[in-house]
């Protein structure tokens, strides 16, 4: 297999621009977005960079909680650093940075949907994090987190525990049984499909959530039913 073509200057510039940071070896950025299947040799991927990479995305996290809340107990805590370094969290950066327009892959990556794409989103924002504190430390790695994970550390749901263990729970004190989730729907090319997942629970109105993998639709209908039944205030809103 041939190796994968290095980023463009152009391409280059449009990633450093965004992230913040600018790579003083530029073969660290082109190896943190070249996925396993467009590997030309073992150790040619960002597979290694994203075991890295995620431990330093939960140090930087982890700390960053510690500081800003100084009354929070650790197990508010704890939540707060489960959601922020979830796979989900992740794949939300890796959108709003548009990773998916560098990735190097290879044809067999075409194939994978749901809950797999999401993680291939999530794994190279974790390399990108373990690239950058390779070329220049744990401040500059800190840099970039903060840039992309400060606010979501300050928002509401951040707070918040998964939504469906909160769902479970809930329904097996209020009504002794267990959420049902069934896939209503999928749509969308291989690459970058839509789940519709349907939440029910013994005669309540159903929730419908609707990501890019079952399990986050599931989070998101999870969620809506936890919203309207007021165990949960909604988004955006107050006490």
């Amino acid at each position: 297999m041939k190796p994968p073509k290095a980023l463009s200057a152009d391409e280059r510039e449009k990633v450093e621009s965004t992230i913040g940071y600018r790579f003083v070896e530029k073969e660290r950025l082109d190896k943190a977005l070249t996925h396993s299947s467009a590997r030309p040799a073992k150790g040619g991927d960002y597979e290694r960079l994203e075991f890295l990479g995620d431990r330093v995305l939960g140090l930087c996290v982890a700390e960053h909680l510690f500081k800003e809340f100084r009354t929070a107990t650790e197990g508010e805590l704890s939540v707060r650093l489960n959601q922020l370094v979830s796979a989900e969290t992740c794949a939300a950066v890796a959108d709003e940075i548009e990773m998916h327009r560098y990735i190097r892959t290879g044809a067999d990556v075409k194939k994978l949907t749901g809950k797999n794409m999401l993680n291939v989103r999530a794994d190279v924002v974790e390399s990108l994090i373990a690239a950058i504190y390779l070329d220049a430390g744990l401040e500059a790695a800190r840099g970039f987190v903060l840039k992309f994970w400060a606010d979501r550390a300050a928002g509401e749901d951040a707070g918040r525990r998964d939504a469906k263990t909160e769902l479970q729970e809930w329904a097996h004190a209020k009504f002794a049984t267990t959420p049902v989730y069934r896939i209503a729907d999928r749509t969308g090319p291989d690459h970058d499909p839509r789940f519709t997942v349907t939440v029910e629970i013994g005669n309540l109105a159903p929730e419908t959530g609707i990501e890019r993998s079952k399990r986050a639709a599931e989070q998101v209908a999870a969620a809506r039913l936890l919203e309207r039944e007021g165990v949960w205030v909604k988004s955006g809103t107050s006490d």
